[in-house]
């Protein structure tokens, strides 16, 4: 079975943008790990704004890779290398945990991160933990109705004072 990991930058105070999208914040000046990751992936899974702030950086980043956008809008416009999907988004991603390939990158925002979250579906978490205090934003993972429980199995530190936090679901 294919694993779903969340490879995702956040702030102190955990979220993993401004209230207006903002990623300004987050470094650039280092690989921190990304190309590895990305080898051990074949497939994208984000929300629908977070393709879009994504696409609004010019050059689409995961062209050679099979990309899922989850909409609420049954007649999302066609878009090079995306697959909109709408509906039940857990039993999709379900489903496609089934399918033969590689693992799954869950790209993110907050709301599908929670909805896979609750779901069970997300099995791995590479947090980069800038430091920085935005005091609001959009959060990682919206509330949820239950305890998640992960074990740690890496930590690293980078100049400048990033972390990551590598966890495995316990």
């Amino acid at each position: 079975m294919r694993n779903v990991k969340l490879f995702i930058a956040t702030s102190l105070d955990h979220f993993i943008a401004g209230p207006n999208g903002e990623i300004d914040w987050l470094f650039t000046d280092g690989d921190f790990g990304y190309s590895a990751f990305m080898e051990t992936v074949d497939t994208t899974l984000m929300g629908n704004e977070t393709f879009k702030l994504t696409a609004s950086f010019g050059d689409f980043p995961y062209k050679s890779l099979t990309n899922y956008v989850f909409t609420r809008n049954s007649d999302a416009p066609e878009e090079p290398y995306v697959n909109f999907v709408s509906g039940d988004i857990a039993a999709f991603v379900a489903e496609l945990k089934q399918q033969p390939g590689k693992d799954i990158f869950l790209v993110g925002g907050g709301q599908i991160n929670t909805l896979l979250l609750e779901a069970g579906l997300i099995d791995e978490l590479q947090v980069f933990i800038h430091p920085i205090i935005l005091g609001q934003g959009i959060p990682l993972f919206r509330p949820t109705k239950k305890m998640h429980a992960w074990q740690l199995v890496e930590s690293r530190s980078f100049e400048r004072g990033l972390v990551e936090l590598h966890y495995v679901k316990a």
